[in-house]
């Protein structure tokens, strides 16, 4: 069974780009590549905080984090080289639309004095990132077992070409954007 925002893709958003922008090509309509959910831990942080965070991404995802690890040693970060500084999913298809989903649906409303997401985080490529301060603003996560607070960055790659394409893609999609930042 397909995911319920894919259907919503397909029967509202696609007719309305194609009628905006008159686009010749069913390729040329923007369209989500995946989704990119990052955790980074301080090196320096106590010993099991990697794998707390690993437990909860799954628990976000539903996916197996990688675990990331230093490239380089830097000694004022007390950092060396290999050493385990975070862990990271990448999500497409179904995962990517039902996380999605949830993250629209369920997570963004249970932020703290949330007025909308800033247009400002694209790239310029149509890619948009945000920052979560906290794990906890998932449903998944049980706030009885939490230990440390943990944020969470999350990138979503479109193929739209512009930044203005993938604002107007994501708002049709349920993105909540606040109307004036």
């Amino acid at each position: 069974m397909k995911a319920r925002l894919f259907e919503k893709y397909n029967k509202e958003v696609v007719p309305a780009l194609k009628e905006k922008h008159n686009y010749t090509n069913v390729h040329q309509i923007p369209k989500m590549v995946k989704i990119v959910v990052n955790m980074g831990v301080s090196a320096s942080s106590e010993k099991g905080a990697l794998e707390d965070a690993a437990k909860d991404l799954s628990l976000i995802t539903g996916r197996k984090p990688a675990i990331s690890k230093s490239r380089h040693s830097i000694a004022q970060f007390k950092l060396r080289e290999g050493q385990p500084i975070g862990c990271r999913v990448t999500l497409r298809r179904d995962a990517m639309y039902e996380f999605f989903d949830r993250l629209v649906a369920a997570a963004l409303p249970r932020i703290r004095d949330f007025r909308g997401l800033s247009i400002r985080s694209f790239d310029g490529r149509g890619n948009y990132s945000l920052g979560v301060n906290d794990q906890t603003i998932f449903p998944e996560i049980e706030l009885d077992k939490i230990k440390r607070q943990q944020g969470m960055d999350i990138t979503i790659v479109t193929s739209a070409r512009t930044n203005d394409e993938a604002l107007e893609f994501l708002k049709l999609m349920g993105m909540p954007f606040a109307e004036n930042r």
